[in-house]
């Protein structure tokens, strides 16, 4: 049901972004992926040093 005066678009497509809207978007998508890359990898690292050097709690020192 089609109202009058409203602007009507084919199936299937999008509206496109502005540029400036669509840098935005794509500022904020690339931030975003940065910020979850940037804690896993930290994660990793973590992982890693501990692996390296385990926890002495609860182990007899045998100094």
């Amino acid at each position: 049901m089609n109202m009058p005066n409203t602007p009507t678009r084919p199936a299937g497509r999008r509206a496109t972004n502005p540029p400036e809207k669509a840098g935005q978007v794509r500022d904020e998508r690339l931030k975003a992926a940065l910020k979850a890359n940037l804690a896993r990898r930290k994660a990793q690292a973590r992982a890693r040093s501990q692996d390296k050097n385990p926890d002495k709690e609860g182990t007899p020192d045998h100094g």
